[in-house]
């Protein structure tokens, strides 16, 4: 079982970056997978305001990959309606070659349409969202293979997709969101992972999820131990570190291998060092 943070919330009342930097670089210090940032323009946290301090990802994450040197770095998830697909996979690629090897990818339609009102940004209807997302998809990975020949999709044209440089790995690609039709089935076609939440229902949400996924990497003679499975779930208030260790041992239990944490409110380092030490109890 692996830990990551999810900071959602930038909200610190003094000094915002050295706030950001001393949690993520104590995330590293406590031998954390990645940390991911939310990619939105207004705050989206359901227990914060939309004028609540809020970064612009793929900036955070650069800025983030100068002060640190191991733990991965990515999106949960970027909405495919923010950025044109060779901008958004030249931010991911950029993102990876100068932290070295640690870009993930994460993607996904979007949903929040006030977001979008409000800054400006692209929401069409959601079997569009979908069509886009599978074609930014594919586009990704032909740019990361070296393909530059012209890529005709139904809603982008490129002449000549460039990657130069190369990714120092291919990001490993997430794409979240549970729909069991249409997410999942693209989850087992081209992703290296998938994100599901944590619904309190003692995991009956959750084994249904990852058994539709199974059944969508048989129809397509995927392997399902190939995917890795993620949960997004949140570090209560007080919870210590034997009790969220307890929690992740019910995750694997669930056939989950990567918990993604998120916290009420923004991070603090003694939140850092609980998962720290649930995360040694978990190995």
């Amino acid at each position: 079982m692996r830990l990551s943070i999810g900071v959602t919330d930038f909200s610190w009342p003094e000094n915002l970056v050295e706030e950001l930097v001393s949690v993520v670089v104590a995330a590293e210090d406590a031998g954390l997978d990645t940390a991911w940032v939310a990619d939105h323009l207004l705050q989206a946290d359901p227990h914060s305001t939309e004028d609540s301090a809020m970064l612009e990802a793929y900036t955070t994450l650069g800025f983030l990959a100068a002060r640190t040197n191991r733990i991965n770095l990515g999106t949960m998830v970027s909405a495919v309606t923010f950025r044109p697909p060779a901008l958004l996979i030249k931010a991911v690629t950029t993102l990876d070659v100068l932290s070295g090897g640690r870009a993930r990818f994460g993607i996904g339609t979007g949903h929040h349409e006030g977001e979008a009102l409000a800054m400006g940004l692209p929401f069409p209807p959601l079997a569009e969202r979908f069509e886009r997302m599978e074609e930014t998809v594919q586009l990704a990975l032909r740019m990361w293979a070296g393909d530059s020949s012209a890529f005709a999709g139904e809603h982008y044209r490129l002449d000549r997709p460039i990657s130069e440089p190369r990714p120092v790995r291919r990001p490993p690609l997430l794409i979240g969101g549970t729909g069991e039709k249409k997410t999942l089935r693209m989850v087992a076609r081209y992703a290296d992972a998938c994100n599901v939440f944590d619904i309190p229902d003692g995991g009956k949400t959750v084994r249904h999820k990852l058994s539709v996924l199974a059944r969508h990497c048989e129809d397509l003679g995927r392997s399902y131990s190939d995917i890795e499975k993620t949960i997004s779930t949140r570090l209560s208030p007080g919870e210590s570190a034997a009790e969220f260790a307890a929690r992740c041992a019910e995750f694997a239990d669930w056939g989950i291998d990567h918990a993604v944490v998120i916290s009420a409110g923004p991070w603090s380092v003694a939140g850092i060092e609980t998962l720290g030490k649930a995360a040694s109890l978990v190995a």
